[in-house]
Order: C-alpha cells, then sequence, then structure tokens
C-alpha cells in the first residue's frame, strides 16, 4: 500500500487539541473527504479514513457522469464535539487548513461535525464553500453547482432533510441488495445496529421501511432492545441530538438491556458509530450472517478475516456507506436532480450494481467482498488517472 500523498498535524494553541489532514491521493489534482471530530481521534485513523475514500470515491465512477471521481483525502480534529470550545476549536483549524480546502480538499459534515455547523465555521474563516476545491470542474459553472446543491439540501423528506436521509437509505438498499442477491428472505429478517444518530436513525428508518425488523440499538448509554422489532419510528422521534435514546419514554416491549449488541441474535449487524467496532477482541460475539460497514473502518482487517472464515459477510464501508458521498457529487454536477425522488432512485440502482458485483466476485468462497470491490475501485483509479479533467 503506498503512503499517503500528504499528512499534516496541527495543535490548537488555545486548548492544544489536536487535527489532522490527510489527503490519501489527488485525481485531477483534487481530493474530497468530510471532516470528524471527535475524542481520541488520531492521525493512523484519519490516515485509514482517507485511504478508504479513495476507493469509495473511485468505486462510484460512471464514464457518462459529469462527476470525474478525486482522489480520498479525511480531516479529524482530536477533540469532544459536545464542548463548549468545540466550535471555537473548529473554526481555527479551518484557518489553518485554508490553503487546502481552497485548492485541492473539497469536504464536508462527518462524525462529530454537522454541515451547518461546518458552513458556518467556514464562513467565519472566511472560506467560500467546503467544496471549493471542486468548483472549478463544475461544467456548467460554479453558481450553477453551489445552487443545485443548496436545492438537494434543503429538499425534504417527511420534514426531514434529505442530505440527513441520504446516507443511511444507502446503507439500508446495500443491506436489501444482499439478502436479496444471496435468496435471503428481506421481509422478518432481523437487524441490530451501533449508532442512532444521523445516519444510524437513517438506516433503522429505511431497513424497516423495506421490511426488515430492528431488533436493537446501541447508543452511548447502552442497548435498548425488542426481540419482535423495536418501534423506530417512535425512537426516533425520542431522541437527543447527538442520538441517544430517552429510556423514560420507551414503548413497553422496548427495553434497556445489558448484553453487548454484537451478541444480539439476528441476521444482520449494521455498524453506524465509531471506528473499530468490530476487532480482535469482540468478533467471537457475532453470529449475524451479514455485518454491514454503516460507519467508516469500523470492522478492523484481522476481525473480518476471522468473520469471513466462519460464514459472516461484511458488506465494507467504501461500499456501503458510498452513497451519502457520492449524493453531493452527482447533484453538484447535474447527474441527478435536486430531489428526493432523484436521489433515492439512483442511490438504488447504484448499491444494487455495487453490492452484487461485490458478492458475485466473492462467490468462490475464498475472496471477500471488500477484495473484490477494492480490486474494481483500483482499476477504475487507474482510468481515472488516464482520463482528461474538463
Amino acid at each position: 500500500m503506498n503512503d499517503p500523498y500528504l499528512q499534516v498535524t496541527w495543535t490548537d494553541r488555545e486548548t492544544e487539541a489536536r487535527g489532522y489532514l490527510v489527503i490519501d491521493r489527488l485525481l485531477g489534482g483534487a481530493s474530497s473527504g468530510g471532516l470528524r471530530m471527535r475524542s481520541g481521534c488520531t492521525l493512523a485513523e484519519v490516515a485509514d479514513l482517507a485511504r478508504t475514500m479513495s476507493l469509495k470515491e473511485a468505486l462510484n465512477y460512471r464514464p457518462s457522469d459529469r462527476y470525474v471521481p478525486y482522489g480520498g483525502a479525511k480531516g479529524g480534529i482530536d477533540f469532544d464535539p459536545r464542548h463548549p470550545g468545540a466550535r471555537a476549536v473548529l473554526t481555527r483549524y479551518l484557518s489553518a487548513m485554508k490553503p487546502f480546502i481552497e485548492t485541492c480538499w473539497a469536504t464536508g459534515e462527518d462524525l462529530g461535525v454537522q454541515q451547518r455547523t461546518l458552513d458556518e465555521a467556514a464562513a467565519e474563516a472566511s472560506i467560500e464553500s467546503t467544496v471549493q476545491a471542486a468548483l472549478p470542474h463544475v461544467p456548467d459553472g460554479r453558481a450553477a453547482g453551489l445552487a443545485r446543491l443548496a436545492a438537494g439540501f434543503a429538499a425534504e423528506v417527511d420534514g426531514i432533510s434529505l442530505a440527513d436521509l441520504i446516507g443511511g437509505y444507502g446503507v439500508a438498499r446495500a443491506t436489501v441488495a444482499a439478502l436479496e442477491h444471496r435468496g435471503d428472505r428481506v421481509h422478518g429478517a432481523t437487524a441490530a445496529l451501533q449508532g442512532f444518530g444521523t445516519m444510524g436513525g437513517a438506516i433503522a428508518r429505511y431497513l424497516t421501511e423495506a421490511g426488515l425488523r430492528v431488533v436493537a440499538v446501541a447508543d452511548q448509554d447502552g442497548v435498548v432492545a425488542n426481540p419482535a422489532g423495536l418501534a423506530v419510528e417512535h425512537l426516533l422521534a425520542h431522541r437527543t441530538r447527538d442520538g441517544r435514546i430517552d429510556r423514560d419514554r420507551l414503548k413497553p416491549y422496548d427495553k434497556p438491556i445489558a448484553s453487548n449488541w454484537l451478541a444480539t441474535p439476528c441476521d444482520v449487524l449494521v455498524t453506524a458509530a465509531v471506528p473499530y467496532a468490530v476487532n480482535e477482541s469482540n468478533h467471537h460475539l457475532i453470529t449475524a450472517r451479514y455485518v454491514v460497514e454503516g460507519a467508516n473502518i469500523s470492522v478492523t482487517p484481522a476481525a473480518e478475516r476471522e468473520l469471513f472464515a466462519r460464514g459472516t459477510l461484511v458488506i465494507p464501508d467504501f461500499v456501503a456507506n458510498s452513497a451519502g458521498n457520492a449524493w453531493w457529487w452527482w447533484t453538484l454536477f447535474g447527474d441527478i436532480e435536486p430531489t428526493a425522488a432523484s436521489a433515492f432512485r439512483r442511490v438504488s440502482t447504484v448499491m444494487e450494481d455495487l453490492v452484487v458485483s461485490s458478492l458475485d466476485g466473492a462467490a468462490d468462497t475464498s475472496t471477500t467482498p471488500r477484495t473484490t470491490a477494492a480490486a474494481r475501485a483500483e482499476t477504475s483509479m487507474a482510468l481515472l488517472n488516464e482520463r482528461p479533467r474538463g
């Protein structure tokens, strides 16, 4: 594996918080990847995420699209996003990274950072747009692209921002595609999730809509479970801004339990929170047939190998959760209309293609879906290196 193109470490002089930027590679002179903030974030984590972004970008390459994928990148700040000083730390980080944002790093929201807050902090740092590096490549001009992106963010589904739903919708469609392609039931299949914030909540909503039963959800306070299926919409209506479930307002059969969410008897486990959640110390708890990475780098390589050896397939992060990133670019470049109907239609089609091709490549039982999907992404990156950018 090649070293990243660029690694930057920043120290906030006021709080001593550390911040990082890793550009895994440049394609067409630019890179793409979100900015996260969490206590304990490390340079190694950000580098892993940047590499994943390179794969995620390339995997969504379609020669007929206006959008031509970029290289992967990621930003990270080791600081508690709930701390009163988090907003100021974010602004100072953006000020330090401004030269990269203006030239070669297009970024957006990620774990612990909401897009609205990111946009406000960017404005305070005199940054025109967090996707400024991508704007020179929009065929019909930056104004048209930004107008489409604004319309996409303004779109709502049942009063909820499309931007808050599309990533989770993609993970749910990836899950359904995997079940259908392998001949497993969808209606009545069971799922357990780690994380109930923006991503996890949307995943739970759309898995339920597809006919699965969400039987357990883990948040920062533990696990809430119901073998018959949780009242997902009720839980969503009574969660905090950071994705905690209100235990005082549970439905009668939705109960807090003491067990590890990984041990939940179910067909599908979905990660939607922290990195390295499934690792060498806990993978043995899993009995599910599928693990779907709704969160980036949430399954360690060693754990994935062990799971695969005993028949559990991991649908990798750069496949399963790629819809949120791709939606930004499809909208900005005009490959889809800035509407929910257009976004959902494109995501459904792309997720089925990516998941089916990954599973078909692993059909001989000796190759993981990750290996197959990564090979496809590497092929796309080779083609992208040869393609001139308009």
